[in-house]
């Protein structure tokens, strides 16, 4: 594909600006989409500050909903009549706000350091090549930040921009010196030689070069084509460089105490066996420890090595296992908060402590080989040796990236997302079904639930058996209910945690401004709650509830914008996603009996300015044949709450004890009513003169009628009449026109009390929100096997039954384009004693009580933010706090605290699945 370059060449060779900011987003939309359809590794990509990208999309015309491909944004029906605003053309490139200052380059960008913790979408964005090019052509600047896109994954590939190269820092031992060396994290050992002999200007064969993480001699780094990442190299650090002589060629090494160093193999056993032993022990070198675990061989011994500080520490008498912290290897607490609730779950420590090597599953396809399973229950096992000696997961986090190429790197990640992760890659390759069976669901037809439920897991048991499922694994009931033809579909799933929203994530506060079509009374705004995924009807029922809707009245809703009605909400299935928080929504009520009578719509226009103002009024016209008499009384009739009335007439009104507000000498609606008919300068409404016009559905045309023009309601076309109302100087004497101005918009920021938004809520307030009956989006959209098509069925879900350890994990991100948002609600959950029986549905005699173990923390906000834990030593009844590296004591009555993320609970008083499983392994769930 050739992308036409609509700029001209200057004499100076610079490219002058396109024609039109238009032509700058075709370029730049369609260089994109080329780039998109030749993804390949090593593709150069250039970071730009999202500052000033925002500034150019905006020049450009691309809104906040659009995204950078060029799409339209959904919400651009108001664009007609409205008018645009051309944004300003941004200067010169700026990127001074996303670099390191005093960072040096090689000219090309290579060497200029970004900050760290930077956001893609909030603090920068990746463009391919061409379009940097086009940029830099028509606005120069920068500095140039290029990466290369690499290719992620073992099982899974992913396409992932390097834009954190790995920087390693090297250590001349000649004179214990530093320098800064930054390649990416693909480059071979060989690479790595090169760039150090290049930096030292030394001959490659006159070098040695060690892992020094840590200031230990790990493994002396060969020339090879093993990439850094895979030789378990990790951001930001040490490695060590020796030059060979005459009398040193021949010897291997020294660790820093002057020990002799044993040459080890960079790749960890993958001997099923090691998953078997037990603690290891020290030789008392910090830099050699012997794996001990049956059938392993000393050429393994770097695992053990590559996951602790000293060595020395980790066989101290006395001391608790358990109580051990994890590095941060880069941005890896919010792995090491997941993998310290994991590791402090009392049936998988009990069962990764023994001998579990016949249950690796090496040949199931959707696992691991066997190897995340032998990688953390390596881990495990290091934490729970006795000492407090903090770990360096670096084998781990290898594991990790190999097979889930989205936490590879040195971004942060989202701790359950990790969990969720793990749970499923230890269970695959924990998996006892060795050949997994094919199974054809059947439907419920009606069939009892318990039957049905039963079916569905001893199926799923069928194909998917192992340690996981025995503890970690129940089953809820999902009933699906199609809008159009009420089908009911009922499914009983497993679930392996539970996401719970915060009730306020799900729901969405709307105000609507409902008009009375009888003229009884003046507008009123009615504020309610409903569901974010809801529909027009469920916003109906919200406000007829709200306003006291009779059972003889209806309800339309109305979209008003520029003083028209944009449109009508009158399908009860309209998605209330349809609707913006910055749109003006009105509801006018009528008897029922009007509906499908010819519909009168009333607009304003200022007679000496000839311009709209206001809201419309809807009325309708009962009779088959009316008049322009009619008409007008109509009008009269639905603008009598307008009226102004003096203090003499409003007291007529006060003796009858009704009270009206909104009027500055309160009076009742009807007694208002009656006021005006009788006693207005002693006229009748169909006296009274109103200076009304036919018009159009554009209110662009006018004609006038008399009163006894004849409108017969069969030759309305679609039962519509439109009239507009010239306020001149005598409406605005008798009406107070302020009313239908200025109604509130759905949502306007800051108007919700805050201290509605400040209160704590509760757990179960946030399983209610979970369980609650809600229509699926319009993204995920059910296909009815009666209707032959995708509809947007309500679901309603329920739990049946509940596993020995249950996941609570509390929905607090919500993602936008730029905006990513973290709510920091305090959630009360118990700690002790929290009772689920009032939500499950199977009723099997076993206990619901729960007890908390182990919560995942997450402070400050998304991306910039830290992940800790909490998890408690059952056998000595006491809370500890997980930070990274650092353990410590904590109070039962502290670890309550708005951070709370991933909650832990462990079945109360019940007898270890893992036992049983020792006997059997066809387990029940609870």
């Amino acid at each position: 594909m050739t992308i036409p370059d609509s700029g001209c060449v200057m004499e100076n060779g610079a490219s002058c600006l396109p024609c039109t900011p238009e032509e700058e987003k075709k370029i730049v939309t369609d260089l994109r989409n080329e780039s998109e359809r030749n993804l390949k590794e090593g593709n150069l990509y250039f970071v730009i500050s999202s500052s000033w990208f925002r500034k150019w999309e905006r020049y450009v015309g691309i809104d906040g909903d659009e995204n950078l491909i060029g799409n339209q944004s959904s919400d651009s029906r108001h664009i007609n009549g409205a008018s645009s605003v051309v944004a300003e053309r941004p200067g010169p490139m700026d990127n001074s706000d996303i670099v390191e200052n005093g960072s040096d380059s090689d000219g090309k960008g290579n060497d200029i350091q970004l900050r760290r913790m930077l956001i893609e979408g909030q603090d920068y964005v990746l463009v391919p090549q061409g379009v940097w090019e086009k940029l830099h052509g028509w606005y120069k600047g920068g500095p140039e930040l290029p990466r290369k896109m690499i290719l992620q994954g073992v099982y899974h590939k992913k396409f992932d921009v390097e834009v954190y190269p790995l920087c390693l820092k090297l250590v001349d031992s000649r004179d214990e010196s530093q320098s800064t060396i930054w390649l990416s994290r693909k480059a071979s050992l060989t690479e790595l030689f090169q760039k150090v002999c290049a930096v030292k200007g030394i001959e490659q064969d006159k070098v040695r070069i060690w892992d020094y993480f840590n200031k230990r001699k790990y493994a002396q780094l060969s020339v090879s084509n093993k990439t850094l990442e895979e030789s378990n190299l990790q951001m930001d650090q040490d490695i060590l460089l020796e030059l060979v002589d005459g009398h040193q060629s021949s010897k291997i090494g020294m660790d820093s105490t002057g020990n002799d160093l044993a040459l080890v193999s960079l790749e960890p056993s993958r001997s099923p066996l090691t998953i078997a032993g037990g603690p290891t022990l020290s030789n008392g070198h910090s830099g050699y420890r012997s794996n001990l675990y049956p059938g392993s061989s000393l050429g393994s011994g770097l695992t053990d090595m590559d996951d602790g500080f000293d060595a020395c520490n980790s066989a101290r008498k006395g001391e608790k296992g358990g109580l051990a912290g994890l590095q941060n290897l880069g941005n890896t607490c919010f792995m090491n908060s997941a993998l310290q609730c994991l590791v402090h779950t009392p049936p998988l420590v009990e069962y990764f402590l023994k001998d579990c090597r016949a249950e690796i599953n090496t040949d199931n396809p959707l696992g691991m080989h066997g190897e995340l399973a032998l990688a953390f229950g390596d881990l495990l096992r290091k934490l729970w040796s006795s000492g407090r000696t903090a770990i360096a997961p670096r084998v781990f986090k290898g594991k990790l990236a190999r097979f889930a190429p989205q936490f590879s790197g040195y971004n942060q990640h989202d701790s359950q997302e990790l969990l969720a992760f793990l749970l499923d890659g230890l269970h695959e390759d924990l998996n006892r079904v060795k050949q997994k069976p094919y199974i054809e669901m059947k439907d419920s037809d009606g069939r009892p639930d318990e039957e049905v439920a039963a079916e569905c897991w001893k199926n799923h048991k069928a194909r998917n058996d192992s340690v996981i499922v025995d503890v970690c694994q129940g089953q809820y009931k999902s009933t699906l209910v199609c809008p159009v033809c009420s089908k009911i579909s009922i499914t009983f799933d497993p679930f392996m945690y539970l996401s719970l929203p915060l009730p306020s994530t799900i729901t969405r506060t709307m105000t609507v401004t409902v008009f009375y079509g009888d003229g009884s009374r003046l507008p009123m705004p009615f504020t309610v709650s409903v569901l974010k995924n809801g529909f027009c009807k469920d916003l109906l029922l919200a406000l007829g509830t709200a306003c006291g809707l009779k059972s003889d009245e209806s309800l339309m809703l109305a979209e008003v914008y520029e003083n028209k009605i944009y449109r009508y909400l009158e399908m009860p299935l309209e998605p209330l996603a349809s609707i913006k928080d910055d749109e003006h929504i009105v509801a006018f009520r009528f008897q029922k009996k009007e509906i499908g009578k010819t519909r009168l719509v009333i607009f304003h226009r200022w007679q000496e300015k000839a311009e709209l103002f206001g809201t419309p009024l809807v009325t309708y016209l009962v009779a088959d044949q009316s008049s322009g008499a009619d008409i007008e009384a109509a009008v009269s009739k639905v603008l009598s709450p307008f009226k102004k009335i003096s203090t003499a007439k409003a007291y007529v009104g006060k003796e009858n004890g009704i009270l009206l507000d909104g009027l500055d000498e309160e009076c009742s609606c009807s007694d208002a009513q009656s006021v005006e008919n009788a006693e207005l300068e002693g006229t009748s409404c169909t006296d009274l003169s109103i200076p009304l016009r036919l018009t159009d559905d554009r209110v662009m045309n006018f004609n006038a009628f008399k009163k006894d023009t004849l409108f017969e309601s069969g030759k309305i076309i679609g039962k519509l009449l439109r009239v507009v109302l010239d306020w001149t100087d005598k409406e605005q004497e008798l009406y107070d026109s302020s009313y239908l101005k200025d109604i509130p918009e759905v949502y306007k920021a800051g108007l919700v009390a805050k201290k509605t938004r400040q209160e704590a809520i509760s757990l179960s307030s946030c399983l209610d929100a979970f369980l609650i009956e809600e229509p699926l989006g319009p993204d995920d959209m059910w296909y009815c096997p009666r209707c032959k098509e995708h509809r947007q069925a309500i679901k309603k879900l329920d739990l049946w039954m509940l596993p020995e350890i249950i996941v609570f994990h509390l929905k607090r991100f919500t993602y936008g384009r730029y905006l990513k948002n973290k709510i920091d609600t305090f959630v009360n959950f118990p700690i002790h004693d929290l009772d689920l029986s009032k939500y499950v549905m199977s009723k099997d005699g076993q206990s619901y009580l729960y007890e908390l173990y182990a919560i995942s923390n997450h402070y400050g906000g998304l991306g910039g933010g830290h992940y800790t834990a909490y998890a408690k030593l059952i056998d000595e009844n006491r809370w500890y706090h997980f930070d990274d590296s650092h353990v410590s004591a904590v109070n039962e009555s502290d670890i309550k605290t708005s951070a709370a993320y991933l909650l832990f609970y462990k079945r109360a008083r019940s007898e270890s699945k893992v036992e049983a499983g020792e006997a059997s392994h066809s387990h029940s769930i609870s």
